[in-house]
């Protein structure tokens, strides 16, 4: 065998990583670009729609898009799909974004404390991190929602409050690998307090994971929230949410589909745009500790 062959061989197994390197970095930018973009609009759109986002004009219903202005089209009370689908924005975003951080918040407490506490305490949290988990989340949401009554706050404290033994277990099995670590062993017997250790030493470990959980969580509450709205228990019907907007155009299917696709199509860019941002985060971690290794 020659050295050509052997170097052309050697070199073979660098490219198919080097186009994964590649393909992560460019997941994570247009997640990130896209991230932006909705961000952009929230703030421009979002938090002062147009008057089209709730008054509208009936001799101007079901205007097709890009017809007479309406970018989007309108819908059966003439309102511009364009300003419903911005002002929709804060309700869905940001239910999703305050149930994703509630998630994470008691995931992370709670996995930390099972991670670093032995004993009875560490079964007790295991126990009811499976019990919750037992239980559909989206069946406990709609009792709780049924029971509170609809808005903001009921509706994302409801679904952090289901979802958070899911991020509670992904963060225990992490910590219970970063606490057997050399340096965290180190602390430890130099007397530093266990939550100085778990500040200082164990959360900064766990970074990567709870990023990646945090953007592939706020895509599935921005999924459940469009769903109970969808079914007319999240957010007030009069809330121009995009699952309120998907809800209210069930009738017209067929006379106005862009009622349906508008909604739909913005419900699918944000989830796509936070899943590649999760993918992008989780393959930068990979390729951050195999150099490690």
């Amino acid at each position: 065998m020659s050295m050509q062959d052997t170097g052309a061989r050697g070199l073979l197994p660098r490219r198919p990583r080097a186009l994964s390197l590649r393909a992560a970095d460019a997941m994570l930018a247009t997640g990130l670009v896209m991230a932006g973009l909705l961000l952009v609009l929230t703030l421009v759109f979002g938090l002062n729609p147009p008057a089209s986002a709730n008054t509208g004009s009936l001799m101007a219903r079901f205007r097709p898009p890009a017809l007479d202005g309406y970018l989007f089209g309108s819908d059966q009370l003439g309102r511009s799909m364009a300003a419903r689908m911005a002002a929709g924005m804060p309700w869905s975003l940001g239910i999703a974004l305050v149930a994703a951080v509630i998630a994470l918040t008691i995931g992370t407490v709670v996995g930390l404390v099972a991670a670093w506490v032995p004993g009875w305490p560490r079964r007790v949290i295991r126990m009811l991190i499976d019990t919750v988990i037992a239980f559909p989340s989206l069946v406990i949401a709609v009792t709780v929602i049924a029971l509170l009554g609809r808005g903001f706050w009921p509706l994302a404290v409801t679904l952090g409050l289901a979802t958070w033994p899911i991020a509670a277990r992904v963060v225990y099995a992490e910590a219970m690998s970063i606490v057997k670590r050399e340096y965290v062993v180190a602390a430890e017997l130099a007397g530093v307090s266990g939550a100085k250790i778990l500040l200082v030493h164990v959360l900064p470990a766990l970074r990567p994971t709870l990023l990646t959980m945090f953007a592939f969580t706020f895509a599935d509450m921005l999924i459940a929230e469009s769903a109970l709205s969808f079914l007319g228990l999240g957010v007030p019907l009069s809330a121009p949410s995009w699952g309120n907007m998907l809800s209210e155009s069930r009738e017209y299917l067929v006379t106005a589909p862009w009622m349906m696709l508008v909604p739909a199509g913005a419900i699918v860019f944000a989830v796509v745009a936070l899943n590649l941002i999760g993918d992008g985060i989780a393959a930068a971690s990979r390729r951050r500790s195999g150099r490690a290794s």
